[in-house]
């Protein structure tokens, strides 16, 4: 059987934390700043997790994660 392929583009976006959960970065955080309170644009700073309902489709992508 040939080796699996890692999808790059996920392997960009997510990364996997010691218990073998999946993270990502949050949106809105790219451009039209101005009007986010400075309490919303540091909240939206911090990492998340993968909800539970994405991460068999995540983990197909990052077979090696």
């Amino acid at each position: 059987m040939p080796k699996m392929k890692t999808n790059r583009s996920a392997a960009k976006r997510f990364g996997k934390t010691g218990s073998g959960k999946f993270t990502r970065r949050r949106q809105n955080l790219r451009h039209i700043l101005t009007k986010k309170s400075a309490k919303r644009t540091r909240r939206l700073g911090q990492g998340a997790l993968v909800d539970s309902a994405n991460v068999k489709a995540v983990s197909r992508l990052l077979p090696y994660a």
